[in-house]
């Protein structure tokens, strides 16, 4: 089966969804549309794709349709996709609230649409490879730092950049959250630039989050603590190190006779996690595919987006307690979403 799709939305992030959906052999990417004419014209020169006017138009002759529009308009470009049975994959967050997120969770279920959410850290190769060794994680540590982009900005750093990092922990942890305390603080825009997030699970296990984008370096690193090992993965790289009670060491009569500080190499083993090289975007639009086209599961569900969603909501919400000048903001994000309807990046 061929799948027709289109994207709307070709910003930075817009222009690689339409230039690599052009080189995956189950799909046939029909077209963009950008309300950008100018963009719109630069990016079908670039990729030799052609552009729509309007999305209407575009919905008229696709199966399947990528939104890579400012998270505002993600509600008003994938609702009337999903109205028509449209199958859609929507860049994180997948809305602006729970609302709007239920909203097209249910136009989704009463015309059989496939909704997927953009989450693209879940195929991290350094991701892929630590899954087969997470095992009842109990403590998880995640720092992403990055030098400030206005792209994302229209929203808090928790939606913009920690929203990666809530979907990985519930992956890695599963089960419901408990609690939520947040601190956080804006430096260049209106709404949070940084923030520090603790997650605690019905499980008992706990995640310490931090975000930044006023950062003068990037840095994206996650350490994971379970009672078989201690996973350190450095995300921006790809890679990871799985370190465990070496298996040939009885370790109580080593405690019994050692003598001071000793190599941690005589007791740990350190295993480096691997998994097959491959671009993530390229990755996570591959299964979208696959998902349309009936051979596989839809990775990265709907339900996930509106999950990472309400809790990313509940960090934004604790820290505007605690700063009042901030109290609104996301009331008025969401009337900015209504306000803007569809259109491009």
């Amino acid at each position: 089966m061929t799948v027709r799709i289109g994207v709307v939305g070709a910003g930075a992030l817009g222009f690689h969804h339409t230039r690599i959906l052009r080189e995956i052999p189950v799909a046939s990417l029909v077209g963009f549309h950008d309300s950008n004419a100018e963009r719109a014209e630069t990016v079908s020169r670039d990729l030799g794709v052609p552009p729509f006017a309007t999305l209407e138009s575009l919905l008229d002759s696709i199966d399947a349709l990528s939104v890579v529009v400012p998270t505002p308009a993600h509600f008003a470009a994938a609702a009337p996709a999903l109205e028509r049975g449209i199958h859609v994959l929507i860049e994180k967050p997948i809305a602006t609230t729970l609302a709007e997120a239920d909203e097209l969770l249910a136009i989704a279920k009463r015309t059989g649409a496939l909704v997927q959410t953009g989450h693209v850290e879940r195929f991290n190769r350094a991701v892929r490879a630590a899954l087969p060794y997470v095992e009842e994680p109990r403590f998880v540590e995640i720092d992403r730092l990055a030098p400030f982009n206005p792209r994302g900005s229209d929203v808090a750093v928790v939606l913009d950049l920690m929203i990666h990092d809530i979907d990985l922990v519930r992956t890695f942890v599963g089960g419901g959250v408990a609690s939520v305390s947040a601190v956080g603080v804006p430096v260049l825009t209106p709404f949070v630039d940084i923030a520090n997030a603790r997650i605690a699970f019905e499980s008992g296990a706990v995640a310490n989050i931090t975000a930044s984008r006023v950062s003068r370096e990037r840095m994206r690193k996650l350490r994971l603590f379970q009672q078989s090992g201690y996973l350190s993965l450095d995300l921006a790289a790809g890679t990871g190190e799985f370190y465990r009670l070496r298996r040939d060491v009885d370790f109580a009569a080593f405690v019994r006779g050692a003598q001071g500080a000793q190599a941690l190499e005589s007791f740990v083993e350190r295993i480096a996690v691997e998994a097959p090289e491959g671009e993530p975007l390229r990755l996570e639009l591959e299964a979208f595919v696959r998902a349309v086209a009936g051979d596989g599961p839809v990775p990265v569900t709907g339900d996930d987006g509106r999950e990472a969603l309400a809790v990313a909501l509940t960090i934004v919400h604790d820290i505007e307690q605690s700063l009042p000048a901030l109290s609104g903001t996301s009331a008025a994000v969401a009337a900015l979403a209504q306000a803007k309807g569809g259109g491009g990046a």
